[in-house]
């Protein structure tokens, strides 16, 4: 039955069938083989999206739509530069860090590219950097937008789970911080062999400016955070409260959102959200098809009976297949199939579901800047116009770098519980 169903399930992608469907139709052809009542189908798909904590999933979304779009991105760009664009090759360095900034408010990578790129790519270009090296750099930076919290795919996987949303947040922290210092390490010296220019210095005054303009972008990731944290409101209240504060900010402080705008935006990621829920409510259909067949257990099984129980070779084998499935699936869905597949196998060799949650995160991360499906790649290549294959070539330096940090922090779990532990 397990055959049948991942059968079925990748036959419909190679016709062509969007990838909603395909997890809905070969869990419908496992309950038709099955004899199940097809009453079961809208009832599993509506308990699918039943959660709670799913409702910060619609805001983070439209919360990183306006601040790439209501004039916030620009403003910590720009801070950024100030603070460091006098080092040579600094403005690279600004893109990444610019980048962990924003992902702190996002939850996303996609939106972390385009806030970033939209700021800093035309200015890149204008002074001298290489422009396919600039565009894979903000690329590959903009995969640490679902690692730092907050993080939408962190959200699904605390939902299927049953984990903790606030202590998967805390444990992306390290590994988020350590993707992002292995970008400016390559920038750096990048920047020192191509002798890439330094920009001009800034006087205390200039930064001073910069930051007072910063300064209500800067605080909406301490509210966000620092209220989940807290516990003075949930991530999902958090959600909205980000949403709440960015409107305000675009609308009545920076004066960079209109009504017209804002309804574009509002619509824009509505689109975006009811996809992912509809991703969602036929993956609880899969999922209730894998469980009454016991297929993740068979699954774990099989991975256990080959490595012999050998922890190394089981988060090895899974890491391998993690990053197999972030290059030819999207983020949430890869996320959505893999979780209660893995699940028993993780269990089975003592992992900490917390620890493998920020794992599967940041390996399905890494898939969002490697072709063939790579929509910071294709995010950037919009930007400057540039095709893909141009940006391709220098980012896989980049994403070796990423492919370091995701096996480190496989084997060095403490790097990832570190936080979760604390709190």
């Amino acid at each position: 039955m397990g055959y049948l169903i991942f059968g079925a399930f990748f036959l419909f992608l190679l016709i062509g069938v969007p990838i909603g469907l395909s997890i809905g139709l070969a869990a419908l052809v496992v309950f038709i083989q099955a004899g199940i009542p097809l009453q079961m189908v809208p009832q599993t798909l509506f308990e699918g999206n039943n959660s709670f904590s799913l409702v910060a999933v619609p805001f983070f979304i439209l919360a990183g739509d306006l601040l790439a779009r209501g004039g916030i991105s620009e403003r910590i760009v720009a801070f950024a530069e100030a603070c460091l664009g006098r080092i040579r090759g600094g403005l690279s360095i600004v893109s990444v860090l610019a980048s962990m900034f924003i992902a702190a408010i996002s939850g996303s990578g996609a939106a972390t590219t385009a806030a970033v790129g939209a700021s800093l790519l035309p200015e890149l270009k204008e002074r001298k950097y290489d422009e396919d090296f600039s565009a894979a750099l903000i690329a590959s930076a903009g995969t640490i937008g679902v690692v730092i919290p907050p993080s939408v795919p962190m959200v699904l996987y605390a939902v299927i789970a049953g984990e903790s949303v606030a202590k998967l947040f805390l444990g992306g922290f390290i590994p988020g911080t350590l993707m992002g210092l292995g970008l400016i390490i390559w920038a750096i010296l990048i920047a020192k062999k191509r002798n890439y220019p330094a920009g001009r210095k800034y006087t205390l005054r200039e930064v001073g400016k910069s930051f007072v303009s910063a300064i209500w972008g800067l605080l909406c990731p301490g509210i966000i955070l620092g209220g989940i944290f807290s516990g003075v409101f949930t991530p999902s209240e958090a959600a909205g409260i980000a949403v709440v504060y960015t409107v305000l900010v675009a609308i009545f402080v920076y004066k960079a959102l209109d009504f017209k705008k804002f309804y574009k935006l509002v619509v824009g990621s509505g689109v975006t959200s009811a996809l992912i829920m509809f991703i969602i409510a036929t993956s609880k259909v899969f999922g209730w098809g894998l469980a009454f067949y016991q297929i993740p257990q068979a699954i774990a099984g099989t991975l256990l009976s080959i490595t012999k129980n050998n922890a190394i070779l089981v988060f090895l084998m899974i890491d391998v297949i993690i990053l197999i499935a972030g290059m030819f699936m999207e983020t949430a869905s890869a996320l959505i199939i893999l979780t209660p597949i893995f699940i028993p196998a993780i269990l089975g060799v003592g992992g900490n579901l917390i620890h493998f949650g920020v794992v599967l995160v940041v390996g399905l991360s890494i898939g969002m800047a490697t072709p063939p499906v790579a929509i910071d790649i294709y995010v950037a290549s919009a930007i400057t116009g540039l095709p893909m294959g141009k940006i391709t070539k220098p980012i896989i330096p980049m994403v070796l770098i990423l492919c370091g940090v995701f096996l480190l922090i496989t084997y060095v779990p403490q790097l990832v519980m570190l936080l979760p532990n604390l709190g």
